[in-house]
């Protein structure tokens, strides 16, 4: 099969888990070029968006060392209005033959501008999800078995697990 030369593969990476990875691996086949945009990128400090744009950029740039592509990361921040979303979005990062998203709105909103679009699958959901890792990271549980260790290092040495905990608190406990 002939490769793409470039392809745009958006998420929140709130954090950057396994199921992430194993994705790339299939987009990493298909193409010469990754795009990585990180969604929502003005959002942190939130129990449903905890880290920062700059901290996820480094996930999923350390995260990004064991695959052999050439990559960009650009964080892309929420528009709020819908039918504007595509040229932001394009007018943000390096140009691109296909999309990869499973997200509906993503794949409708770049469908509508026809851009090519690639559903990616999904690999076991219910353990490789953002907010399975979080709900386990704010009850104290394990979590790191779910994200590459460089991910599990870029979080502890944020203290990301304290900081959910900390976000998701009430305000009685000042």
């Amino acid at each position: 099969m002939k490769k793409l030369h470039r392809g745009l593969y958006i998420g929140r990476f709130q954090p950057y888990h396994l199921g992430h990875s194993k994705v790339l691996e299939v987009i990493v086949g298909e193409i010469n070029e990754v795009i990585i945009g990180i969604g929502s990128a003005q959002e942190s400090y939130h129990q449903n968006n905890p880290f920062t744009a700059g901290e996820r950029v480094l996930m999923v740039s350390k995260a990004l060392e064991e695959f052999d592509i050439k990559s960009y990361i650009i964080p892309i921040e929420d528009v709020h209005c819908n039918s504007l979303w595509v040229s932001r979005v394009t007018s943000m990062v390096p140009p691109f033959d296909v999309v990869y998203s499973n997200n509906s709105l993503v794949v409708e909103l770049f469908r509508d501008s026809d851009v090519k679009v690639v559903k990616t699958p999904l690999f076991n959901r219910m353990m490789y999800s953002g907010s399975m890792i979080r709900e386990l990271m704010l009850a104290g549980k394990e979590w790191r078995h779910l994200v590459p260790d460089s991910v599990a290092g870029v979080i502890d040495d944020i203290d990301g697990t304290g900081r959910i905990q900390r976000v998701a608190g009430s305000d009685k406990e000042f």
